[in-house]
């Protein structure tokens, strides 16, 4: 039997000949836009016609907006890997990148068409995602690769209880917390498959010595307290356990990463950036933890902010530049503008954090988002042309 081709007959734009493509360039303009109207809507400085307060807004844009792009852009490059079928392309591929763009549009203006219009256009994103990642795993019987798909749902969920929710009483708390809390699991999921394996490769052919630490039962363990601990803050944000559950899991997660020996690849910052980007979730648990504990002391904000600009934005970030130079051919190298993103998405990660345990100024803040929005913009502008052309073997 002759091998499932890895591409159809495709003679349409680059761009939409994987998933990737598309959606990598869509999500990282639309993180740094994202931000660059959240602090002039957050001081009173501008308005768009929405339903949602701007903090509301803010929150719904960069956890159901930008992080399901990625998401997306992800799975439908892994997904045809993991099963052997055929990646979704042209058409089909414009039109799930079309209703992403019309979400974004509808939450904006959804004063001007209505709360539910715009909660149906920008929820059936994800039920269409979730539908068709399940039916390529499941033709495919990739039972291995459900886990990441469940999480998809998650987000589905947490999109349609944010918006039930901001709705009824103004403020989106448990759809937040959903949202941070899959992001966390994916991370946590997808990190602990990818980190150890790429680094075991590049240390086996660049730096014999140590080598990451195999999956096992340690990491099995982690990964159950740190869904546990997520659980639980979901169901009881305030409870003293659930502060207990959050610091064991982020001992746990520390302990993990210090398993996968990423001392040993800083001479390779495409690969040093996934252990530092792994990073922020253990602080994350941390000070979500001692926030829950010592709420005058801790603010709450600083380990938010860990999770989603520090793991968030940094683990996507990484993903996304390594999958954009290979999938298009081009060498795993960190140039100067791809080290430059990776050093302006950590600076915004330890701003913000510092920002949150200093409220009463805003300079901070400001260059957070400063940090952010270059980071972002120098990806979408370093790597627009690799996402829009023919892979470099095809040429």
């Amino acid at each position: 039997m002759s091998p499932i081709p890895r591409l159809r007959a495709y003679s349409g734009p680059a761009i939409l000949s994987y998933g990737f493509r598309p959606f990598f360039l869509l999500g990282a303009a639309y993180a740094g836009l994202g931000i660059l109207i959240w602090l002039p809507l957050l001081f009173g400085d501008i308005k768009i016609p929405t339903t949602f307060s701007p903090l509301d807004w803010h929150i719904h844009e960069m956890l159901y907006g930008y992080v399901p792009a990625i998401v997306t852009g992800f799975l439908l490059t892994a997904i045809p890997n993991w099963t052997g079928r055929l990646p979704l392309q042209g058409g089909p591929l414009a039109a799930l990148a079309a209703l992403w763009l019309a979400g974004r549009v509808a939450i904006c203006v959804s004063q001007l068409i209505g709360a539910l219009a715009a909660a149906v256009i920008d929820c059936s994103f994800l039920l269409l995602l979730a539908a068709a990642a399940a039916r390529e795993v499941l033709a495919g019987r990739n039972w291995r690769n459900l886990p990441p798909l469940l999480i998809v749902v998650v987000f589905f969920a947490g999109n349609v209880v944010f918006h039930v929710e901001d709705h009824l009483t103004g403020v989106a708390a448990l759809g937040t917390r959903i949202g941070i809390a899959a992001a966390i699991a994916l991370i946590s999921l997808i990190g602990g498959r990818v980190i150890p394996s790429f680094t075991h490769n590049w240390l086996a052919r660049e730096n014999p010595g140590r080598l990451p630490a195999p999956f096992g039962r340690f990491d099995v363990a982690v990964l159950a307290v740190s869904l546990a601990a997520l659980a639980l803050w979901l169901a009881v944000p305030g409870w003293a356990g659930t502060a207990a559950v959050l610091l064991a899991a982020g001992a746990g997660q520390a302990a993990r990463l210090a398993r996968w020996a990423g001392y040993r690849t800083l001479r390779d910052p495409l690969l040093f950036i996934l252990h530092l980007g792994y990073a922020f979730v253990p602080a994350g648990f941390v000070i979500v933890a001692g926030a829950i504990a010592m709420p005058r002391a801790i603010p709450l904000s600083g380990g938010l902010h860990c999770w989603t600009v520090g793991a968030i934005g940094t683990m996507t970030l990484a993903i996304m530049t390594r999958a954009s130079l290979g999938h298009t051919g081009h060498a795993l190298v960190a140039g100067r503008s791809t080290q430059a993103i990776y050093f302006l998405i950590v600076t915004a990660a330890v701003l913000r954090v510092a920002a949150a345990f200093e409220p009463a100024t805003t300079a901070l803040l400001h260059a957070a988002a400063a940090a952010w929005i270059a980071a972002f913009w120098t990806f979408a502008v370093g790597y627009g042309p690799l996402l829009s052309q023919p892979r470099r073997a095809a040429r």
